[in-house]
């Protein structure tokens, strides 16, 4: 089932009839940041990686059950509550080497389009916004179903991840290791675990 993004991916999709029970996820929802993480992996001094996530983000999705190419994804994280577990590499990661957080306070992507890769699995593209650059990200989604939950929230569930380098943000900062190599890779890997909840 596509769910995001504004083109079609297939003249299919056109005349396919509509699956009753996608139909039935149309609507607005909201990204519940108590049930949901964004986070990071990166590699440190060549050796080992070191993980972390934002704790302070919202976003919407709109699903067009009927018309899954209409529907579209917002995100807005706040960089300044980047957690690694340690608050001095914290403080480095809001500061001008990094982040920048105080000038640039939201990473944002915005949905534009969607591919259906098979069965649950898809890639929204959109833009990336980190600082004042804006590039093209795809980021690779299951769609883990949805379910109404004790409190009669309807909620629909995805994960996802996408690789990127962060100096095509203009994240560029880096220190020399003495046996060679550099203390903090190019590479990123940004993982999504995302529950929404209906709101409109």
């Amino acid at each position: 089932m596509a769910l995001f993004g504004r083109k079609s991916t297939a003249v299919a999709t056109a005349v396919a009839e509509v699956d009753p029970a996608l139909a039935a996820l149309t609507g607005t929802y909201t990204i519940d940041p108590a049930h949901s993480r964004i986070g990071f992996t990166v590699r440190h001094a060549m050796v080992t990686n070191v993980r972390g996530s934002f704790a302070g983000f919202e976003g919407t999705l709109e699903l067009n059950g009927a018309a899954p190419a209409a529907s579209s994804a917002v995100l807005d994280v706040k960089v300044a509550t980047v957690d690694t577990g340690i608050a001095d590499r914290d403080n480095h990661l809001r500061s001008g080497d990094f982040f920048d957080a105080e000038q640039f306070p939201l990473m944002t992507f915005r949905s534009t389009e969607a591919q259906q890769l098979g069965g649950d699995s898809y890639r929204i593209i959109g833009d990336l916004t980190i600082k004042d650059v804006t590039r093209p990200l795809a980021i690779d989604l299951e769609f883990n179903g949805s379910a109404t939950d004790p409190y009669g929230n309807q909620r629909v569930g995805f994960e996802g991840s996408a690789d990127i380098l962060r100096s095509d943000w203009g994240l560029t900062w880096n220190a020399a290791l003495e046996t060679g190599g550099v203390v903090v890779s190019d590479k990123v890997k940004l993982t999504f675990d995302i529950s929404a909840i209906k709101s409109a």
